[in-house]
Parts: C-alpha cells; structure tokens; sequence
C-alpha cells in the first residue's frame, strides 16, 4: 500500500479512488496549505496530488524522499511545476487536460460577452441603484456578429473558443507555434497570422497559449499599440501572459476598448487601476469552476497516479 499526499482540498471522487488502494493523507480544508505543513506531510510519500497554488522544485521534491514516483498536477497548466526537475530525479509528472476543455472556453466566451455588450458595468448600475432610464443611445456596446476573434493558441480550448465564436457569426483567425489540424482550420474556415498582422486585425483578442518563458508578456506595450482601439483583450489563460502595467497604460490611453480577466499577473493581487475601471471585467479564476470539470479533473488526476503506482504510464503525462 503506497502512501499518497493530496495538497489541496478536491471533490471526494478523486478522493474515493486513492482510498480503495492506497493510504491517502488528504488536506481537507478550503485555504491553501502552508507550504512548511505541505513539506512535512509529503515526506515518505510516493504520490502527491498537487493543485496550481502549490511549487513543485527541488525544494519540494527533497522533502518527499527517493522514494517518490509521481506528482499529479489538478490543473492543466503546470507552470507551477519544475519539469525538468522531475525528469531528472526520475519522477514522472501529469496533468488534467482535455476535461475543462469547453468550460474554459465558456468563461472566456462569457468575458467576450460581458465586456463587448459592457453587461458587468450595466449590472453595477442596477446594484449601485444609480438612477437610469432606457435610451437610443444609452450604454451602448460592440455586436460580435461579422467581427473578427483572434486566437493565441489554437488548441483545444482555443479551438472550442472558435466553435462559439463561429456560431455568433464571427470570423476566426489564429497565431500559433505551429499550423492548427486541417480539420479544426476547416471546421472553423481559420486563417492563420502572424502575431503582429493579426493584433492590426482582430475585434477581439483570446489567449490561450501556455506560459512559458516565451510567452512571459506576450502582451505588452508594443503589442497594445499595434491593437486597434476599439479592440477586446480576454485572458483565461495564465496571468503573465499579459503585462498587466502595459494594460492598464494601454486602457487609460485608449489604445484598446477593454479587456475581460479571468487570471491575473501576480494572482490573487490584482492590479489597483484594474478594479477602478468600468470597461474592465474581472473574474477569480473561474475557467473550469463547474462541479463537472472540477471532479473529471479530480478522478483524471486520481487516475494518473495509480496508473503509476501501478507501473503503468499516466494518461496525461507531462514528463518524457
């Protein structure tokens, strides 16, 4: 019987599947475990779940011992996680990709929404009991029907982001690393850019990109300029993709129309000129928050350690 460590608090699926054949010490608790407690518990461990808001290095990694076979990411991003660490210590990593596909790409279509029609400013109106009357003119905001979506990253959940856009009567253009599958370019009718043609171009800009040290402000000064002004930035991808001083002198200049957050550069700090602004729609990392995708990420997660504790591959590694 292995010894399984899960950091953070996650459905009672997950849970249920370590427990049928492993000793499983679990955090039960809604706030983040401190790290020194998490160092602790992970000694002697042979498998860590481990969810975003927890860094996995050498640090971590020597407090858990030789012994330790695989750390299960709870997320589909893993920028929290040194890889080649644990590709040096033999360790094998994985992630949950693939089932918080559509509802990521929900809350970024939402963003779209809110912040093109300005529906998070109008509820704020209501709320604050402002007084109001209908008018001709009255709060009007950008129609998505025969605009045009840029895409940074056209894989899945990028993908799942044209199919909504498709159907609103959007044209769908992409910038990516590589050339999109034909059948996903041919479903959407996408036409691939450069990064620079496509920011002249787009009505609405989507990230959905990984981080990396490549993509570490991919969006900033000179991005923003190239935008037109009555362009949308929609982030629910990871918070430094976006330079978020950049964004905020970019909003206040006018150089684009808005922008809808789900994720933030130095999260859960948000930037101070963010919150003041009426044309900015902030979320708190909502992107997969269904009870849906949060268990399918559990029970995946739960599934990819003791596929290894069993000596088999994970279904979702992100290690060689």
């Amino acid at each position: 019987m292995a010894k399984i460590v899960v950091t953070g608090k996650i459905p009672h699926e997950g849970i249920d599947l370590l427990t049928a054949e492993h000793e499983v010490d679990a955090w039960d608790s809604l706030d983040q475990m401190p790290r020194d407690e998490m160092l602790r518990r992970i000694k002697g461990a042979d498998a860590v779940l481990t969810l975003l808001t927890e860094k996995v290095d050498d640090e971590f990694l020597d407090a858990a011992g030789e012994q330790l076979k695989v750390v299960a990411n709870v997320a589909v991003g893993y920028n929290n996680i040194d890889v080649p660490a644990l590709e040096k210590r033999g360790v094998v990593g994985s992630n949950t990709p693939k089932v918080l596909t559509e509802t990521t790409a929900d809350t970024a279509f939402a963003l779209m929404m809110m912040v093109t029609r300005r529906f998070g400013e109008a509820e704020r109106v209501i709320r604050s009991k402002t007084p109001w009357q209908w008018g001709m003119f009255y709060m009007l905001g950008m129609g998505l029907q025969g605009k045009t979506l840029g895409v940074v990253g056209l894989g899945q959940i990028g993908a799942a982001l044209g199919r909504r856009a498709k159907a609103f009567g959007m044209d769908v253009v992409y910038s990516d690393r590589s050339e999109a599958p034909a059948d996903v370019v041919a479903e959407l009718g996408a036409k691939r850019m450069d990064m620079d043609e496509m920011l002249r171009t787009v009505d609405v800009i989507s990230l959905h990109c990984p981080y990396l040290d490549s993509t570490h402000h991919l969006m900033s000064t000179e991005q923003f300029k190239l935008m037109k002004p009555t362009a949308y930035l929609v982030n629910t991808a990871r918070g430094p993709i976006v330079d978020e001083q950049a964004l905020v002198d970019a909003l206040k200049a006018g150089e684009l129309a808005g922008a809808g957050l789900d994720v933030f550069e130095k999260e859960p700090e948000v930037h101070e000129a963010l919150l003041t602004m009426d044309n900015v729609v902030l979320l708190p990392h909502l992107g997969s928050a269904t009870i849906e995708t949060r268990t399918a990420m559990a029970t995946l997660a739960a599934r990819n350690a003791l596929n290894v504790l069993a000596g088999k591959a994970p279904e979702t590694p992100i290690t060689k």
